[in-house]
């Protein structure tokens, strides 16, 4: 049986097509689109069908915005993208529509030890919850639970939940974030690339460190500034102590981050760090301050320290996550969207 798996977003979508035979490691065809250059995500499907000339009985699509009974509106799109549609428009059985959360969570239990890095062995415990956090564009959250003997993934809007500074430094981001007119300063607003790594920014400007004229200049040149402060932070090129300063602070926000969510969902089988930052700053993750900030939490200090701790490396960890599911799904033979 073929399966189509997906991984939509608001920059670009991934389609590709499994066996139940292959399984999700090798695909029969995948391509990748442009989501802006389409008015719907249902023109994608046409192209990837014309273009391959395969057929597929069923779909699985990790979505880039919350689900609702099989409806899902993808953030920063004008696009919705509806199970019973699709099901009508492309004669495909079943549709399941995953948060992209869900759809990185779902790829956990297949990774291959060569997908992840770890940064504490810790002690996994069979069948333990897991959570998952992934810094790119925004900041996304989730975990899986172990149930009736395999895991299943949740997604979570746990990014937007109020920032919790820790410290005179990030008391005084969150005091300068108020002073902008942001009433609720959510996690994501300062641990994100596309809002938390240019408020980290502007914020440290304030409290003395020095930018330089060249950094000022590629800054206003550039139409995104954070791949332009993470390359001054790490030294490709030029390095600068202000954006040093700031990358600096991203990792303890988020290690902080990872602990309340790790303490959340009592992630005893692991904390999972994914999306597109992560494997880009694994060196700062390597130092001492990520784990001490994930575990800076009191009485609990000794649950976090025995939490393994991992990084994704596989940047297509959702459309495997997608096909795992879609194809799992496939064999149990299930219908109806999720």
């Amino acid at each position: 049986m073929n399966v189509i798996a997906g991984d939509i977003g608001g920059t670009k979508t991934i389609l590709a097509v499994y066996t139940t035979e292959g399984g999700p490691r090798a695909p029969l065809a995948e391509k990748s689109y442009p989501s802006r250059h389409y008015e719907t995500f249902e023109a994608i499907v046409r192209e990837f069908l014309d273009d391959t000339r395969l057929h597929a009985e069923r779909a699985c699509l990790g979505v880039a915005g919350p689900v609702v009974t099989g409806r899902a509106r993808v953030t920063n799109l004008t696009w919705v993208v509806d199970a019973s549609v699709l099901r009508s428009e492309f004669g495909w059985s079943d549709v399941i529509l995953l948060n992209d959360m869900q759809s990185v969570g779902c790829a956990i239990p297949v990774l291959r030890d060569e997908d992840r890095f770890t940064l504490n062995e810790g002690i996994s415990v069979p069948g333990g919850s897991i959570a998952v956090l992934a810094p790119g564009t925004g900041l996304g959250e989730g975990f899986l639970s172990f149930h009736d003997g395999a895991y299943r993934a949740f997604p979570s809007e746990g990014g937007h939940a109020a920032f919790a500074p820790v410290g005179p430094l990030q008391i005084g981001l969150l005091a300068h974030m108020n002073a902008q007119g942001y009433d609720h300063v959510s996690v994501e607003r300062v641990c994100s690339g596309r809002l938390g790594i240019p408020n980290l920014y502007a914020y440290l400007k304030t409290t003395g460190l020095e930018e330089p004229d060249w950094l000022a200049a590629e800054l206003a040149a550039a139409d995104d500034p954070t791949p332009v402060i993470l390359r001054a932070a790490q030294g490709e090129g030029r390095q600068a102590e202000l954006a040093a300063a700031v990358l600096d602070l991203f990792v303890l926000i988020l290690g902080a981050e990872a602990g309340n969510l790790a303490l959340k969902v009592l992630a005893t089988g692991g904390v999972y760090l994914a999306g597109g930052i992560s494997p880009r700053i694994l060196g700062e993750l390597q130092r001492p301050g990520f784990l001490e900030a994930l575990r800076a939490k009191g009485r609990f200090r000794e649950v976090l320290t025995v939490m393994p701790v991992h990084v994704i490396l596989d940047p297509g960890a959702g459309l495997l996550g997608a096909a795992a599911c879609g194809l799992a799904e496939a064999q149990r033979g299930r219908r109806g969207p999720v």
